[in-house]
């Protein structure tokens, strides 16, 4: 018994471990020190009865990680490091993890991949295939072979990386959670085809067969009908092509067109007709005058009421009058005959056209007979009625009978004919009798098939139910039979056995023994091969066991070999480690004397910098003089151009040759396996106890080697320790001796561009003044004698001009008017071929013609626009350039193809402006060829680039059957050919093809419109040029656009030298603006007779199938008399549908004279306002409503409602959002402008000058609800059809230092990316591109005019530090493997190699945020300027430009217009002067004013104040450029100049002269009067005319103009006074005179004279009210009898004439001035006001304001904002300092809060505060408010500064209330209350 107990307890603790288990029994330790002891032993008594030996022996229990061998000892499992725990005996591990599998962990599951590490442990991780993510991971196995990975891809991926879709499969694996599934056409694709083919990405099925069509081939074509999926029974449409719009796909139903019915759409509705036009029928309606509406459905005529005729009784009958719905009364007249419209009677009835329509010429014929058959009855009539008795009444009656028998044998002819058509007509009946008949008979057939079907059909049923019947029997009774067979068969049997019975039964008991005896032998058997099955595992295991035995033998020889391997190598590094130690030692000595002798050069330096400072600052002083002489200079100039027409050309020249010289010096400036089997087991086994006692020798000996080899390690490790410190220290030394020797060469190089700008500049300014004082000599000898000849010489090339532009309207206009028609004719399918080709001709005619005529005037017309307007030639001139620039535009938006016949070509007129095609070139045509006519040949179809073949290009040719697009940016030629799609596979219509050039990345596209069968396909190529040029830079003066081919003298480049086109050609645009072949400059051999246009399906692109309008934001639409498709009526409607992302523009507008009603965009906000001469001003409907917003590139339907007596309601998409009161008043106007208006019209009033052109899109206009085609509108001017997505892309954006636009993509800046974009700033440092990851930054950016891109720290700088200059620059960044680049307008190259340690994993292909113009995180400044066309390399999209619009972080940002322009050269000169200040040493350098060079002192200016000097002055000039000597005039009613010390000689005769420009309907300009105002002298403006009136006694001359001249240019008027006689003379030409009869009349004035405007109350006796308030506008060259008036004494709101463009604001001009509030404002204890500021100074007082014990004060000092405070006890301050600085050009808000003692002053978000002592004495009163400045006298003393406020001011608010400074009390001085000039 104990024996089989330990057997059972071996066996089952064996068990135990075989299945991986742990024994649950446990022996208690007897000590802690036994309880610490791993591993622990627990003994148990064991025998091997299976073996048939017993053996004693210990069993363990082992640890984690560690498993129970055959020797009893625990060993650790060999997992890798990814399972707990392994099987005892075998080792193999127990569920491994981290994606691994095998016995040991040791390979992968599928889908990863082995990583191997130096400890010899690996990892798995997931095959990168495409992507490593889970849901990308589409591999079954992947390896890395030869360092490049390698996958075994799933169903449906390919690829080597599984990047891709196998054929038959779409998708994009590439793109996580996306996978390939399988394509699905619904087995409808082409049976031809390998694969079920469809769009590798889409899954869209691309040869789908059978008459389908869709996505996956799920639908009918169009013009099929049937089940495309199951029955797969497409055909065709059973429908009339003409009646039928479409037919349903799926039963076949034929959807008919307008006005058509039928099944089949074949007939027309009743009561319409048409049906053969193919287009509808149309409703055939009766005139009012009908009995009924409609005609009669056979023939189509309408019965009439008394009186009235026609067909459709639209018409009186001859002998009527007066039509009406009741019809015609009949004519009171003798002769019977009236005119049908007044009731006048006639002699004869009048001849009248008794056919509408287009009639058979039969029934002419008749009409014809029957008028003269009319004729001879009425003279028939007469004849009778005076027959005599003689002869000749005889003769008469004889001639009557012959002709009563004639007619009579002509009517028998009419009954046979007619005999004949009833008999016609008995046969048809006859025939229709027997058809009526036989389908009778037809019925009663089909009745009585029908009753032999149905008895057939009961009759089939009984015999199937008699056939079930006879079945059921036959089958009982087959059973029945093998029933009787087994019973006879059983019963033979028992005969023939019965006699022998018992020798049958001694057989069957042997038989069953014999039975017994195999069963036993079976069951043994069977237990036998139980037996053998455990025996082979046992054998298989060790086998296992052995082999597993063999390999740990092998690795512990080799770890050993690896340790001895170790050892030496360890030796061998400790030995180097001594001989580095010393070597670094001798190195940190020499670096400690390279350290020293930097030192020294570095003081050397600073030396040498502070003098070229000093040098610098000295010629600067130099360049400030020059400025100043040309400044002068040009005020000389001005002055003599009033004397001499030719001195103003010549000045203009050489000032035009100094600008040259003046470029030139910026740009120097700027260059910078029984029985037998136990034996052999039991053998096996004892051979196993031998391997493994082996194996744990070997173990032992190992541990001992591993042992000895971690010491070795330990030391070694601490030898590397203090090797570390060592390096490091001597590295830190290393760097700081290298930075210390960059910084040297830095300051070298600064150095020597210093010396080198200084020569330079000493040159240039040598020749500057040679070249002065040459100008100054030809000034000198100018002659004054030919002046008038000059005058009239002038006068005749006006005339000319204006003589040959009236030639070319002329002949314009009938091309124009033709290709319309044309195009129209075109459209509609309703033209002739003989009409068409006389409209060819005539075209041609007329084109050769303006070959002739154009380039004639538009060399006139350069030498005019060269010229400087003179006088009213201005006019003239702005008018003849208005009328080519119309002229043009309709010539660029002719959608009308050229045919090019192989021999001829068309020279195109090149864009004006060449430096937008640098960075970007796009063109788009629409081409036809013919392959079955013309075969496909090498072909030339398109140049542009230099006229002489030369540098860059770009063109376009078909070469090899390919469409090739080609370009050149000054390397190697660049060709694209579009393979996948050969030219003779194309359609012989009109195909879309567009070319585009990014950079030097090109691609080209091609646009299959939709066929019968054929969905609209698409096609792309890319490519791109070597090297590094990326612009296409070619001269103005050189560039050349020729299509279709060139003339002989014109030489192409070798890539385009090619035979001329053979096709149709149109053009589309060029860069996203409309251009047309019609615009061209020279045709050569085009005959447009021979070679007529193709012409084109307008609709035949999905894009162009929603009719709508382009606007471009210079052109318009006018609707003139709009009351001829509807009446303005007490409720008036407009509705209009706009797409756009502009932020203004104007939607539509009416004026008549000063009333207006204007709907436009404002901000991006609707906005209506009108003014129908109301009282309280115009009527404003305008809110910042989410629903009013609509520039968000989607389509909005705009409705505005006038109900005269109630509102003006405005819907946006069809929902109610705005509504506003409505004076009673009837809308006066007939014309409407839509989208723009003239600029005449615009300026007609003041509310409407700042009004801009819509840029977007316009789906239709509607008044009253009735449509409008604004194409066929003859006013329309500069608009095209269609609507291209490209107009609603962003390509470019304004930041203001403040902005930033964000966005995320696929990219990876720090380890492969290129980047490109356009940028124009003024400020030398800006953040241009921002992105960071983690640590990891990438930048680029200005930084002191220089570029500069950062990665990970390193830095790679442009050459050249002059980026600021306000000029466009193009960069490109790239980044690779091997280098960082940068590269600025392809001239400034500067490279880095990448750095090792930039080396580093990131987070590859995920989606990543980056940031344009700033960063909401980054510490860089922001950018302010202008950048545009931006590209990146996308990882998931192609190169193209950056389409801001999209981008979901626009903060500040405007997506509009570029406002930064380039600024003067003294501007640029300062900036530099700023910014080296700024980097260097300050130092004050003066020079005596005898150092300035001659004739330059009194240049100089001494007027700064010393504690100015050193203050950074504003970026924005304190003198915005403005017109010589002119001034402004408006923005308050009484905006004026006085001037005194008029002369006695005023009272006799005056003569006065001045300028004027103005966009004012109403206005003051002039008046001087008595103090009683009886004797007085006005000028003043009328709707838009000039009215001159002065009185003579008691009597008024009074001159009013016929023209107006409020048309924004300058106008000379002159109004004499001489006696009672006054003149108007009006540009020179236009004179004007009145007179009175008295004589001896006394007129005095007194002074002063007002100019602009007078007091209040004042001129209202004499000038009418509309008009007695000052004119908006501005005056220059005020004179008096030849002589300037004196010095103005006292100014009111007048300002110099500023040039460019303004907004709103108020601005106080540097003359001085301030504006006092009235009363009604509170400023005393308790007060808050706001205000927004841009300031132009640094220092000025911005508010003052007295209180009733002392005063406050708003201030600027040296750019902080300060407020004082005093309470006339105490005085206290606050102020802050924005961290933008106050002077940068930005606005500012500016808050005070004053609450008794308490001040807090907010400047843009910067809050500081101040609490003063409690004045208890303190009152609530406030005095006059002064905004602006003060009077000297009124400001206290303790005032750092008292100067003026110099700058714009807007939205001024006090206690929450707006402040209307056009309101204000007093505005005195230089203030202009309502425009700024813009920054």
């Amino acid at each position: 018994m104990p024996v089989e107990y330990r057997d059972s307890a071996r066996a089952g603790t064996r068990h135990s471990a075989a299945s991986g288990g742990r024994s649950s029994r446990k022996v208690k330790p007897t000590g802690a020190a036994e309880q610490e002891e791993l591993p622990r032993v627990i003994a148990y008594p064991a025998s091997a009865a299976r073996l048939g030996e017993q053996q004693q022996s210990l069993l363990k229990d082992c640890a984690k990680g560690f498993f129970l061998s055959e020797r009893n000892i625990c060993l650790p499992c060999n997992c890798k490091g990814h399972a707990d725990s392994c099987e005892d005996i075998t080792g193999i591990c127990i569920d491994c993890r981290d994606h691994s599998t095998g016995d040991f962990c040791e390979m992968c599951e599928d889908g990863h991949m082995l990583r191997p590490s130096v400890d010899r442990q690996h990892t798995c991780r997931p095959c990168a295939c495409p992507l490593s993510v889970p849901s990308n991971n589409f591999a079954v196995r992947c390896d890395r072979g030869s360092g490049i990975l390698r996958c075994k891809c799933q169903e449906g991926h390919a690829g080597h990386s599984c990047e891709r879709c196998a054929p038959g499969y779409y998708g994009n694996p590439m793109e996580i959670g996306n996978s390939c599934k399988r394509c699905d056409c619904n087995g409808n694709s082409d049976p031809n085809l390998i694969f079920n083919e469809c769009h590798n990405m889409t899954g869209h099925c691309q040869h789908c067969w059978g008459n389908t069509a869709g996505a996956n081939c799920e639908r009918c074509t169009p013009g099929f009908y049937g089940d495309a999926i199951s029955a797969k029974s497409c055909r065709a449409c059973l429908c009339n092509k003409c009646g039928t719009s479409s037919c349903d796909d799926r039963t076949g139903v034929c959807h008919c067109k307008p006005g058509v019915t039928g099944r089949l759409c074949d007939q027309c509705e009743e009561g319409y007709s048409g049906f053969s036009s193919c287009q509808g029928c149309r409703r055939c309606e009766c005139g009012p005058a009908s009995i009924r509406s409609t005609c009669h459905p056979l023939t189509h005529s309408c019965p009439c009421r008394p009186g009235a005729g026609g067909r459709y009784c639209e018409r009186c009958l001859p002998g009527h009058w007066d039509y009406s719905p009741s019809g015609c009364q009949k004519c009171d007249c003798e002769s019977g005959h009236c005119d049908m419209h007044t009731g006048e009677c006639l002699s004869e009835a009048a001849t009248v056209n008794l056919c509408n329509i287009k009639c058979d010429e039969c029934i002419w014929h008749l009409i014809g007979d029957l008028r003269v058959s009319n004729k001879t009855l009425d003279q028939l009539k007469v004849g009778v009625l005076n027959i005599s008795t003689g002869a000749a009444a005889n003769d008469r009656l004889k001639f009557y009978n012959y002709t009563a028998h004639r007619l009579q044998a002509q009517f028998q002819g009419w009954r046979n004919k007619s005999s004949a058509m009833k008999a016609q007509t008995g046969e048809l009946e006859e025939a229709t009798d027997a058809v009526v008949l036989e389908i009778k008979q037809l019925g009663e057939s089909e009745l009585v098939v029908t009753t032999l079907w149905k008895r057939l059909d009961n009759e089939t049923l009984e015999t199937l139910t008699l056939a079930d019947q006879l079945s059921t029997n036959l089958t009982d009774l087959n059973i029945r039979i093998e029933e009787m067979i087994q019973d006879w068969e059983l019963y033979s049997v028992q005969q023939d056995v019965d006699p022998e019975v018992p020798v049958a039964t001694d057989e069957s008991t042997e038989a069953h023994d014999l039975l017994r005896r195999i069963r036993q032998l079976e069951k043994k058997l069977m237990i036998t091969e139980g037996r053998l099955s455990p025996v082979r595992e046992i054998l298989s295991r060790f086998s296992t066991k052995l082999s597993d035995a063999q390999t740990s033998l092998q690795k512990a020889a080799g770890d050993v070999q690896d340790t001895e391997d170790m050892n030496k190598a360890n030796v061998l590094k400790f030995q180097r480690s001594e001989t580095k130690q010393l070597l670094l030692t001798e190195d940190q000595t020499s670096v400690n004397d390279t350290l020293e002798a930097a030192r020294v050069t570095i003081s050397d330096t600073e030396r040498t910098v502070a003098e070229v400072d000093a040098m610098v600052q000295n010629v600067t002083e130099y360049h400030a003089a020059i400025d100043g002489a040309s400044q002068m200079l040009t005020e000389k100039t001005q002055n003599l151009s009033l004397a001499d027409r030719d001195l103003v050309q010549r000045a203009d020249d050489h000032a035009k040759e100094l600008e040259e010289q003046a470029n030139e010096l910026e740009e120097d400036l700027r260059a910078s396996d029984a029985n037998g089997f136990v034996q052999r087991a039991i053998s096996a086994a004892n051979v196993y106890n031998n391997i493994v006692k082996y194996i744990d020798d070997a173990n032992i000996t190992s541990l001992t080697t591993f042992n000895l080899s971690q010491r070795a390690e330990d030391v070694v490790a601490g030898i590397n320790t203090q090797l570390g410190l060592l390096v490091t220290q001597s590295d830190n030394v290393f760097k700081e001796s290298v930075s210390l020797h960059s910084e040297q060469s830095e300051v070298e190089t600064e150095v020597i561009d210093k010396l080198k700008y200084i020569e330079e500049t000493k040159e240039t300014m040598d020749k500057n003044t040679k070249k002065l004082a040459d100008i100054v000599q030809d000034i000198g000898g100018i002659q004054r004698d030919g002046t008038p000849q000059r005058l009239e010489f002038t006068l005749e090339v006006a005339e000319g001009t204006l003589n040959h532009s009236a030639e070319v309207l002329q002949t314009i206009t009938p091309i124009s008017s033709k290709v319309e028609e044309w195009a129209k004719n075109m459209r509609n399918n309703e033209y002739s071929a003989s009409a068409y080709e006389e409209a060819v001709s005539s075209a041609g005619e007329t084109v050769e013609t303006l070959n002739v005529l154009v380039p004639e005037l538009l060399n006139k017309l350069r030498v005019v626009e060269e010229k400087k307007p003179v006088n009213n030639v201005t006019t003239n001139i702005m008018r003849i350039r208005e009328l080519i620039a119309q002229a043009r535009s309709v010539a660029k938006k002719v959608q009308v193809s050229m045919k090019f016949n192989g021999q001829s070509s068309v020279e195109v007129h090149p864009p004006s402006n060449v430096e937008e095609l640098k960075t970007v070139t796009t063109i788009s045509l629409f081409m036809r060829v013919d392959p079955d006519k013309d075969p496909i040949e090498d072909r030339f179809i398109l140049y542009l680039g230099d006229r002489h073949g030369k540098k860059d290009y770009m063109g376009l040719a078909i070469k090899n059957d390919n469409l090739v697009y080609v370009y050149n940016l000054g390397g190697e030629d660049v060709e694209i050919p579009l393979s996948s799609k050969p030219v003779s596979q194309w359609p012989a219509v009109f195909n879309y093809i567009k070319v585009e050039r990014l950079g030097r990345h090109g691609k080209v596209f091609l646009t299959v419109p939709s066929q019968s069968s054929t969905d609209e396909q698409k096609f792309i190529q890319k490519g791109e040029a070597p090297g590094t040029d990326s612009m296409f830079d070619i001269e103005p003066k050189d560039i050349v656009f020729f299509v279709g081919g060139v003339p002989p003298d014109v030489k192409l480049p070798p890539p385009l030298s090619l035979a001329p086109f053979v096709g149709c050609i149109e053009l589309a645009s060029l860069n996203n603006d409309v251009i047309s072949l019609y615009n061209f400059k020279a045709t050569h051999k085009m005959d447009e007779v021979t070679s007529s246009p193709c012409p084109r399906y307008k609709l035949a692109f999905s894009q162009s199938r929603i009719a709508s309008y382009l606007f471009d934001g210079t052109g318009y639409a006018l609707i003139n008399n709009i009351e001829r498709r509807g009446k303005f009526g007490v409720v008036t409607r407009f509705d209009i549908a706009v797409r756009t992302v502009a932020n203004n523009g104007v939607l539509f507008v009416m004026v008549n004279e000063d009333k207006y009603f204007l709907l436009e965009m404002k901000n991006g906000f609707l906005r209506l306002m009108y003014d129908f001469g109301f009282t309280n001003g115009p009527r404003v409907l305008e809110d910042n409503l989410p629903k009013l917003q609509i520039n968000d590139a989607r389509y909005h339907e705009l409705s505005v409602i006038y109900h005269q007596s109630k509102k003006v309601i405005l819907l946006v998409d069809k929902s109610h959002v705005k509504s506003l009161e409505n004076p009673k008043t009837t809308l006066p106007f007939s014309d409407i402008y839509i989208g723009g208006a003239p600029s005449s019209i615009l300026k007609s009033r003041p509310e409407l000058s700042a009004v801009v052109g819509l840029k977007g899109c316009v789906k239709g206009f509607q008044f009253q609800k009735k449509d409008f085609n604004l194409l066929e509108e003859p006013g329309t001017i500069g608009i095209s059809s269609g609507c291209p997505e490209e107009s609603f892309m962003s390509h470019k954006a304004y930041f203001t230092g403040e902005s930033y636009l964000g966005s995320t993509g696929k990219i990876s800046p720090c380890d492969s990316f290129e980047g490109g974009l356009n940028f124009r700033t003024l400020q030398p440092s800006g953040l241009l591109f921002y992105h960071s990851e983690g640590s990891d930054e990438f930048s680029i950016s200005l930084e002191n005019g220089a570029v500069v891109m950062n990665t990970r720290g390193t830095r790679v700088k442009s050459h050249k530090k002059q980026y600021s200059d306000g000029r466009t620059h193009f960069l490109v960044a790239s980044v690779n493997n091997q280098k960082y680049s940068l590269l600025v307008d392809d001239k400034d190259k500067q490279e880095k190699k990448r750095p090792s340690s930039a080396t580093r994993p990131s987070s590859g292909s995920a989606v990543k945020t980056f940031y344009y113009g700033g960063s909401p995180s980054s510490s860089f400044k922001n950018f302010t300027g202008c950048i545009s066309y931006a590209y990146i390399n996308r990882q998931d999209r192609d190169i193209e430009p950056e389409d801001f619009q999209r981008y979901t972080e626009k903060v500040q940002t405007s997506l509009q217009d570029c406002p930064v322009q380039r600024p003067p050269a003294a501007l640029l000169s300062r900036q530099r002067v700023i910014s080296r200040a700024k980097h260097g040493q300050s130092q004050k350098v003066t020079r005596d004013k005898s150092s300035l060079p001659l004739g330059l002192m009194e240049l100089k200016s001494d007027d700064q104040e010393p504690s100015e000097l050193n203050i950074e002055p504003c970026y924005l000039s304190s003198s915005p450029r403005a017109s010589h000597q002119a001034f402004h005039y408006g923005g308050i009613a009484n905006s004026r100049q006085h001037f005194t010390d008029l002369p006695d000689s005023l009272s006799e005769r005056s003569h006065f002269s001045l300028s004027l420009k103005t966009y004012s309907s109403f206005g003051l300009i002039f008046y001087v009067s008595d103090v009683q105002e009886d004797n007085f002298m006005a000028l003043f403006l009328a709707q838009g005319k000039l009215v001159y009136t002065f009185n003579a006694a008691e009597q008024r001359v009074k001159i009013k103009s016929e023209e107006k001249y409020n048309d924004g240019a300058w106008h000379n008027v002159i109004f004499i006074r001489d006696g009672s006689v006054g003149r108007l003379i009006i540009d020179g030409l236009t004179v004007l005179e009145d007179r009175v009869q008295e004589s001896n009349i006394s007129w005095h004035v007194n002074s002063p004279l007002y100019v602009g405007g007078v007091p209040p109350g004042r001129a209202l006796k004499n000038v009418q009210r509309n008009s007695a308030y000052s004119f908006t506008g501005c005056l220059k060259n005020l004179q008096l009898d030849g002589v300037w008036l004196p010095s103005v004494t006292e100014t009111f709101g007048v300002t110099p004439c500023f040039d460019g463009l303004s907004e709103a604001g108020t601005y106080f001009s540097e003359e001085g001035g301030y504006i006092v509030l009235d009363d009604s404002f509170n400023l005393g204890m308790k007060f808050e006001l706001v205000m927004e500021v841009r300031p132009r100074v640094a220092s000025a007082v911005l508010m003052h304001l007295f209180t009733a014990d002392g005063f406050i004060t708003i201030y600027t000092h040296q750019g902080a904002v300060e407020v004082l405070v005093n309470d006339g006890a105490h005085e206290f301050s606050t102020k802050v300092s924005p961290e933008q600085g106050l002077c940068a050009g930005n606005w500012h808000r500016i808050t005070v809060i004053r609450d008794a003692n308490v001040v807090q002053l907010d400047v843009d978000s910067e809050i500081s505060h101040v609490v003063g002592p409690l004045n208890a004495s303190s009152t609530d009163n406030t005095r006059p408010v002064f905004i602006g400045g003060a009077p000297d006298l009124f400001l206290p003393e303790s005032l750092p500064t008292r100067k003026p406020y110099i700058g714009c001011m807007r939205n001024l608010t006090i206690n929450n209330s707006p402040v209307s400074l056009s309101k204000a009390s007093v505005v005195s001085g230089a203030v202009s209350v309502g425009t700024c000039p813009a920054a």
